[in-house]
């Protein structure tokens, strides 16, 4: 029954989101406390959306003060310069904008975290979209791409989860994917070639003054450099994890807000002019602990997986590897990184051990959806870069999925073809 069930949540779900007929908050609520419903779980969903909210909560406040410490730096003209800079080496052509945002995207994803992409990225590339009109589902699409791969560094998380799950060394799953995951990021700029010559077509090229970009500021002196010598520390503290992440955003933006807006009025100023973007962002992220919490303590999560390891034929067994890579792709959009990798990862690795292939072999073959699995309404920084865009959830996922699936698919092609993941064994 709870495959069934956990099938047919999913379906509405996706119906519903892309369809547009209801927002992405209404759905993270309604949809799957309709399916508890459905199943007899009546009793317990209290406890099961108190759990989702408990799972959710720390990132909900990392990205709550995330968005406020990096406005308050955008008001306080800490990108000026940069965007100066961006002007002056892109001018106004779609092409060199989407190029510049991948590669800032990706030297911003180095940390790991989705949320320090989309807001450092965003500040300073944001003028230019609005001046040129530029297409922001293709904004989205390409630092999706970015946080995608990011992601997969040895401290972004699903690399850690798969390399423990199979009892490997960290260094035996990430090191021989660094050749795939940078044909990834060759996949991200050629992307971003296509949708800047889409907008060229449209728009053309237009001449910028960097005036109209940045608002007349008064001269920052001193605190441009704290701004950006408390950023580095505060990126180094992240990557570090010298305390936990959340809590160095609260006293980041803390610091932020004291240093550059001194007076309490002017701090109530700030704090009230963004106030709806991060109310959006945080609405969006505790909906989604509702979807999170019935999903996983109904044990919906667990029975899809282990229905999809059921479906797998005993003759498929020496294409496990490349198997494994495949499912990945929809399953991690469909349940959570823990669910996949500590629960259904083991299953796969244990039936490919009797046909030769190694744990640490699975585990890079495990790694290959994550592309896409950063599009999963699991992923709770995706909907801070869709607040932060105003752009409609379902019609991001509608227009990025197939990017991202074919991210996917280039890792795992370079993947066999030098090896990494066997074919065939």
């Amino acid at each position: 029954m709870l495959v069934a069930l956990s099938f047919a949540m999913f379906a509405c779900f996706i119906y519903l989101l892309i369809s547009g007929r209801m927002s992405a908050t209404t759905v993270l609520i309604l949809v799957p406390t309709v399916f508890a419903l459905i199943g007899g779980f009546a009793p317990d969903m209290g406890d099961m959306v108190v759990k989702g909210i408990k799972t959710i909560a720390p990132t909900g406040v990392l990205l709550i003060f995330a968005m406020m410490y990096f406005m308050v730096m955008t008001d306080a003209g800490m990108f000026d310069p940069i965007v100066k800079r961006i002007v002056g080496a892109v001018g106004g052509d779609p092409v060199k904008i989407f190029i510049g945002t991948v590669a800032l995207g990706y030297i911003v994803a180095l940390d790991g975290d989705g949320a320090t992409v989309y807001m450092i990225t965003l500040s300073a590339f944001m003028p230019l979209y609005r001046r040129l009109g530029l297409s922001l589902p293709m904004v989205a699409c390409l630092l999706l791409q970015c946080t995608g791969i990011g992601n997969l560094l040895p401290w972004g998380g699903p690399t850690a989860r798969a390399a423990a799950a199979m009892k490997v060394e960290m260094s035996d799953v990430f090191t021989p994917l660094i050749l795939p995951l940078l044909a990834c990021v060759a996949w991200a700029f050629f992307m971003a070639w296509i949708f800047g010559m889409r907008e060229r077509k449209r728009i053309g090229v237009v001449t910028i003054d960097t005036t109209q970009l940045i608002e007349h500021r008064a001269d920052a002196g001193w605190k441009l450099y704290f701004n950006w010598a408390l950023t580095i520390v505060l990126m180094a503290s992240l990557v570090l994890e010298i305390l936990p992440l959340s809590y160095l955003f609260m006293i980041g933006a803390a610091i932020a807000m004291l240093a550059n807006f001194p007076q309490y009025k002017a701090q109530q100023e700030v704090i009230a002019k963004h106030a709806p973007a991060i109310l959006s962002v945080a609405t969006m992220l505790f909906s989604a602990s509702v979807f999170i919490g019935i999903l996983n303590e109904t044990g919906m999560a667990s029975a899809l997986a282990q229905s999809i390891v059921d479906v797998i034929p005993n003759q498929v067994g020496p294409y496990m590897a490349v198997i494994t890579a495949l499912l990945s792709i929809p399953v991690t959009w469909l349940v959570s990184n823990d669910v996949f990798y500590f629960g259904m990862l083991p299953i796969l690795a244990e039936a490919a051990g009797h046909y030769g292939i190694t744990g640490a072999e699975m585990a890079r073959a495990s790694l290959v959806g994550q592309p896409v699995h950063i599009l999963s309404p699991l992923v709770a920084s995706t909907y801070l870069l869709v607040s932060r865009l105003d752009l409609n959830y379902g019609e991001t996922q509608k227009f990025t999925i197939r990017w991202s699936v074919g991210a996917s698919f280039v890792m795992l092609a370079v993947a066999v073809v030098l090896g990494i993941i066997p074919l065939y064994r």
